[in-house]
């Protein structure tokens, strides 16, 4: 996992050092090659965490109105590390967030009351429900949250890893997808593989992947190989869908969101039985 932040020292001290393609016009308009210009990406709807990075995200078909919501990491979740099966929904929630700007500075805090949603099993995920709105987070700071795309995202696609903890922002491709990648004891399924570019670092884990010809949120960063170990923790393995094993030293990865809002109705209400829900239940 890119540890929360403590986490991350903590190993440090021990050991020491631990674009869409454009399309060619057809021939008989002898225009020139179109490409969509990319959408400028900053910091603005990311959040900090005392230990993890993170982003106010909405869904397709959430209203102004609604609570606003946070995605983390599972593994952020102030409660530990959630178990193996283990999903946890409702649960009681004061954990606050620095809500930043464009250019990276904190204008608010934002608190929790609740963890709607969280799990380290087939996705690693937290979302927590606020106690403000969208548009309260709007009128007040200007500020939009983060669209989460409901399809699943493309290989070859840019992307940019904005991490609201260390407020940097890592610029990458879609190298592509893991059948399953196993860390320690947890294994996620249809994992998103960076190309080398996205070099994330401890404290990055729950920062936003964002498709940068569209703006909208495709994954939730959350782990990388550091030592060329083999499937252990912070040392993810990809296994293919015959058991084959292949390990990557240096290559990080994140967990997909499109089958996020399918789960959540009206009112940013989580729904586990909703038809197309596929999201771990408890």
């Amino acid at each position: 996992m890119n540890k929360p932040l403590l986490a991350a020292l903590s190993s440090l001290a021990i050991a020491g050092l631990g674009a869409t393609p454009a399309v060619a016009a057809p021939h008989t308009a002898a225009k020139p090659t179109v490409k969509a210009a990319a959408v400028t990406v900053n910091f603005a709807g990311t959040v900090s965490l005392s230990n993890c990075s993170g982003s106010v995200i909405r869904f397709p078909n959430s209203a102004d109105t609604d609570p606003a919501l946070v995605m983390t990491n599972g593994h952020c979740l102030e409660t530990g590390f959630p178990e193996p099966g283990e999903v946890i929904t409702g649960q009681s929630s004061s954990r606050s967030f620095g809500l930043l700007n464009s250019a990276g500075t904190k204008v608010a805090t934002l608190r929790a009351n609740q963890v709607v949603y969280s799990t380290m099993t087939d996705t690693d995920v937290t979302i927590y429900r606020t106690t403000t709105t969208y548009a309260k987070i709007k009128s007040s700071y200007g500020i939009s949250p983060l669209t989460v795309q409901d399809t699943h995202p493309t290989a070859g696609t840019p992307i940019k890893v904005v991490s609201g903890y260390w407020k940097r922002i890592y610029s990458c491709n879609v190298d592509g997808f893991v059948y399953r990648l196993k860390e320690g004891d947890w294994t996620w399924k249809d994992s998103l593989r960076y190309t080398s570019s996205c070099n994330t670092i401890g404290g990055t884990s729950g920062s936003p992947v964002i498709d940068t010809n569209t703006g909208k949120v495709v994954a939730v960063n959350n782990t990388g190989n550091e030592d060329g170990q083999r499937c252990t923790e912070n040392n993810p393995c990809e296994v293919d869908a015959n058991g084959n094993v292949t390990v990557r030293q240096g290559i990080n990865y994140a967990e997909e969101t499109y089958l996020i809002p399918a789960c959540f109705t009206t009112g940013n209400q989580l729904n586990l039985s909703a038809a197309g829900c596929t999201l771990p239940k408890p």
